[in-house]
């Protein structure tokens, strides 16, 4: 009650100086729950309007070498700390975006400080090995004891590549070469003479008219063939040109869960169906499946266990690969290590590529048949980057050793209940909220999305938005339940502006 006391006080303080406000909500510790972060501040505080004079300065400075129209803020990363990011005009706010959801064990990690001092860090950085034709002696090391100690069940070989667009791009090719491998009847069956002239002109049989199959609202990357995958703005493709490839409708589930599940196995149930159809009839054959266990930038759109182990099934018995999209939902992010996880799948996904919160890039596979029967057919200068996956094997340290897949868990359970609440208390506001069970992987939709998201700031909040109206929640795994506790409230306030 003291606190509450004290926290209203410096509110009505802050209301009477509004040129430079400052905010401070105090966290409530568990009796159990220890700070990931001891150093963090207690909550955000706001000492200018955001953008303040600084951040405007500098905005304007860069402007004029790097386009700027895109940027959220300009941050000050050395007084970022933990689940905090600051600005240059003294800022700290709480960070639900962490990076597009790209930072997992907040800023500043103290153990990834230390794994950049190490000699293997030393010497990818200032050799950085051209993967493919020069890897250090170390490199199955640091691949078995960093990525291929968190692959998923059943894949236990990686590709690693430098962004989610390259890991998806890559493992499209892997799936196009394995299917074209399949129809001349084996790895060892030679090219003929005829694909190999043919596909220096991009034409077949060299150069094949193949697709993937993707969903509406996905977002699989911004390079070309990611792009052609892509389809949830049209702002990412435009003036692109793309390949005739098939889509199928993603299910668009009503909330609550639990009063229409009918309707929503009915509309699971048509998308298979759908899925199947175009795996059948569609013009340029379907080599493979790919999709996001939660459709991240097109919505925050969330589909049952059922209907991705329907998809797996349909893609073993039509012989079409079956690749999973961890790139934004992996890593601890959804409660379990890897978001497929929670379908309970009888046979692993072919690939699942990956980014984002493991730092790095790539897909894991297990068929050996998905190697390149050739070198140099799956191939680049960098193949990934090995600093990147010394970091990547920092992360998985650092996961392991505070158990931050279970704290997601038990933190994302509170925080559900706490939005629950205030949807039942604001429901205009908090319509369609998504993600029980999925760690701090949440979102809802709000009539007033954009200027939801900047009054955000206004509150010491740094939150994000995916597809037309959804707010998502993008937190760093050091999220806890006291960071919840600020976000709950910062949330009323934010509505209260409105």
């Amino acid at each position: 009650m003291a606190s509450a006391l004290r926290y209203s006080a410096k509110m009505r303080m802050v209301a009477r100086v509004p040129a430079a406000r400052a905010l401070s909500t105090t966290a409530r510790l568990g009796a159990a729950e220890k700070p990931f972060f001891p150093n963090e501040p207690a909550g955000p505080t706001l000492a200018t309007a955001i953008p303040g004079p600084k951040n405007k300065a500098a905005a304007a400075e860069l402007d004029e070498v790097f386009d700027v129209r895109s940027m959220n803020m300009l941050t000050d990363y050395n007084k970022s700390v933990g689940n905090y990011i600051a600005d240059l005009d003294g800022n700290m706010l709480l960070d639900v975006y962490a990076q597009i959801a790209s930072i997992p064990v907040g800023y500043n990690n103290p153990h990834l400080k230390e794994v950049t001092k190490s000699p293997e860090m030393v010497n990818a950085l200032i050799n950085r090995p051209a993967l493919g034709n020069f890897p250090s002696a170390d490199w199955a090391h640091i691949l078995k004891t960093g990525a291929l100690k968190a692959a998923p069940k059943g894949l236990n070989q990686v590709f690693t590549a430098m962004a989610g667009s390259d890991a998806n791009e890559t493992a499209y090719k892997a799936a196009f070469m394995y299917y074209r491998q399949l129809q001349r009847g084996g790895p060892e069956v030679e090219f003929t003479e005829e694909e190999l002239q043919s596909t220096m002109n991009n034409q077949g049989p060299g150069s094949p008219q193949l697709s993937i199959l993707s969903f509406k609202h996905a977002f699989h990357g911004r390079l070309f063939g990611s792009l052609s995958t892509t389809r949830s703005k049209p702002i990412h493709k435009l003036d692109i040109p793309a390949f005739d490839w098939p889509q199928a409708t993603f299910p668009m589930l009503k909330y609550p869960l639990e009063d229409h599940v009918q309707e929503n196995a009915q509309e699971e149930q048509r998308c298979l169906q759908e899925v199947e159809r175009l795996i059948k009839e569609y013009h340029n054959p379907v080599a493979a499946v790919m999709v996001e266990p939660i459709q991240s930038e097109g919505g925050d759109n969330h589909a049952s266990p059922a209907f991705f182990r329907g998809l797996r099934e349909i893609t073993k018995r039509n012989k079409v690969l079956f690749i999973v999209d961890e790139v934004q939902t992996g890593v601890g992010a959804t409660g379990k290590f890897w978001a497929h996880d929670h379908w309970n799948l009888e046979s692993p996904p072919d690939m699942v590529t990956f980014s984002k919160k493991a730092q790095t890039a790539g897909y894991y596979f297990g068929n050996p048949a998905l190697r390149p029967n050739k070198p140099y057919r799956q191939f680049n200068t960098w193949m990934g980057d090995p600093a990147r996956a010394l970091i990547y094997r920092g992360i998985i340290d650092e996961v392991e050793r505070l158990g931050l897949v279970e704290n997601t868990r038990i933190t994302g359970e509170y925080l559900y209940s706490g939005l629950e609440r205030l949807a039942q208390k604001y429901p205009e506001h908090f319509q369609n909220l998504r993600g029980k069970g999925q760690g701090t992987f949440i979102a809802w939709d709000t009539p007033k999305r954009d200027e939801f998201l900047v009054k955000a700031k206004s509150v010491g909040v740094n939150i994000g938005g995916s597809g037309a109206q959804a707010v998502r929640l993008r937190p760093m795994l050091v999220f806890q339940k006291h960071h919840a506790d600020i976000l709950l409230e910062s949330l009323e306030k934010i509505i209260k502006l409105l």
